[in-house]
């Protein structure tokens, strides 16, 4: 039997789910050993655009991105803004460098583990978007501190948000999604933009689908789009 511990993924300290799955293929286990490097978020530092790049840019951090399919395509939209992405799931990563490499995007960079230990170097009111697509909903009502829609993690990220910066969250699992809204109506420093359901039943401009928002339509599932916007 698992004991309860209170909190969510600032005070857990810790990683769930996978970090690997099937072996990697020839070229991607060579991009994570020659590419990823060269673009890999610093160990230690403030994480600013101009640590990044060399230059003052907009700022751009994705929480989880899966296999990149958004952070890419938001990457190769917005050529002159710097996009952070942190993936603990080393195949998602891979997948990721192989995307990078194929449209030779210079503005991305990466982080091979937890995204929060990253999004705190990350001096506040820095980023011009947050995003948090589809994370792993934890539907077990013992889980819930895990999922990454808590008190803590909303904290930070209105932290790390400019004045009029944007947190974008999209989820296909309804216990999330009450979770969320739960998380999220309360809050004084966020302004939903929602005019009607259209706003969150619609994926809005700019916002490229992933790989599982996909997934989740052909199994027949309602996507639900949120944009929150730091007062």
């Amino acid at each position: 039997m698992t004991a309860y511990k209170e909190g969510d993924p600032t005070t857990l300290n810790r990683l769930y789910g996978r970090s690997k799955g099937k072996p990697l293929r020839e070229r991607q286990q060579r991009l994570i050993d020659e590419l990823l490097p060269q673009i890999s978020v610093p160990d230690e530092g403030a994480v600013t655009s101009r640590a990044l790049t060399g230059m003052d840019r907009p700022l751009h951090f994705e929480i989880g991105f899966g296999s990149g399919e958004h952070m890419i395509e938001r990457a190769d939209m917005l050529p002159d803004h710097v996009f952070v992405g942190a993936e603990p799931f080393v195949n998602g990563v891979a997948s990721a460098l192989v995307q990078i490499e194929e449209r030779g995007l210079p503005n991305v960079r990466l982080h091979n583990g937890d995204a929060l230990e990253v999004l705190s170097r990350v001096p506040d009111g820095s980023l011009s978007f947050v995003y948090l697509l589809h994370p792993d909903p934890w539907p077990k009502a013992r889980h819930a501190k895990r999922r990454m829609m808590n008190k803590g993690p909303v904290d930070m990220i209105a932290a790390k948000l400019k004045p009029n910066g944007e947190f974008r969250f999209g989820t296909d699992h309804p216990v999330y999604l009450r979770h969320a809204l739960s998380v999220m109506k309360d809050r004084s420093d966020f302004e939903w933009l929602c005019q009607g359901p259209k706003d969150f039943l619609t994926r809005p401009g700019g916002w490229p689908e992933t790989r599982y928002e996909a997934k989740a339509r052909r199994q027949g599932h309602e996507v639900w789009y949120f944009r929150f916007r730091r007062r």
